[in-house]
């Protein structure tokens, strides 16, 4: 007598073990299941709290300094978080204190180096740092002393401010990317060539989801210094630069 034909596992368990992604939900009746709406409400009362937290600067500046950084800071204009979330625009600008303050410095040379807290202050607090010590190490060397400017209420075109502030010819913005329901401590760098008050969001070049489970703080380090590199040789970033490639 044969025996019955094995049955198959659900192959969607086997892709979930892969990907923190939600997919293959299940559903009981029209509905999600109890459990996968309690998963729901945990991840995004993880991601509310990421936006609402506070980057501690000092920890921050403290971990910089023992990385052999010089550590600058400064604010943008949007006095605290609620005004952050508020007035996009007016995270985009410095405040004046910071802009004097950041005038008297020494020219930042070619590169400013900015760190926001942006949506996520939890990305910045985990990842900043090694990216940045990596960073150091695909430059070569090539670092000069330059400062790392610690931005409090920051979006990215606050960098561009500071990059005018510090006489830089090109400014790369490490900040906390939106968070997700999977994830909640992305950081993205932005980088621009000749930045200027009013940069265009065309002109930047974006490398995103650097974290330990995603992209690795030795891939990003490598991905900017190339940018550098080639932005230094062609003078642009953005569209235009991902243009000049296309036609070389």
């Amino acid at each position: 007598m044969s025996r019955p034909p094995r049955t198959a596992g659900d192959p969607w368990q086997q892709l979930r073990s892969c990907t923190r992604a939600r997919i293959a939900l299940g559903r009981t009746g029209s509905s999600l299941p109890t459990t996968e709406v309690l998963r729901f409400g945990v991840a995004h009362a993880a991601a509310r709290d990421a936006v609402h937290a506070a980057l501690d600067v000092a920890a921050l500046a403290t971990a910089l300094a023992g990385g052999g950084f010089r550590v600058l800071q400064a604010h943008s204009a949007a006095t605290d978080r609620q005004v952050y979330l508020l007035r996009p625009d007016l995270g985009r600008r410095l405040d004046d204190e910071s802009r004097m303050r950041l005038e008297k410095e020494a020219p930042a040379s070619e590169l400013a180096i900015v760190v926001g807290d942006g949506l996520s202050a939890a990305a910045v607090q985990e990842h900043a740092l090694p990216v940045l010590e990596r960073l150091r190490g695909a430059l070569d060397g090539d670092w000069d002393g330059r400062p790392v400017v610690i931005a409090r209420q920051a979006r990215v075109a606050l960098g561009d401010g500071i990059a005018c502030a510090l006489r830089a010819r090109a400014v790369a913005v490490l900040i906390g990317e939106r968070p997700g329901l999977s994830s909640t401590d992305s950081l993205g760098i932005y980088f621009t060539w000749s930045p200027r008050i009013g940069s265009l969001d065309s002109e930047r070049n974006c490398i995103s989801n650097i974290r330990p489970a995603g992209l690795g703080y030795d891939d990003a380090a490598r991905q900017l210094a190339a940018l550098i590199r080639l932005s230094r040789r062609l003078g642009m970033s953005g569209v235009r630069l991902g243009a000049a490639l296309l036609k070389a």
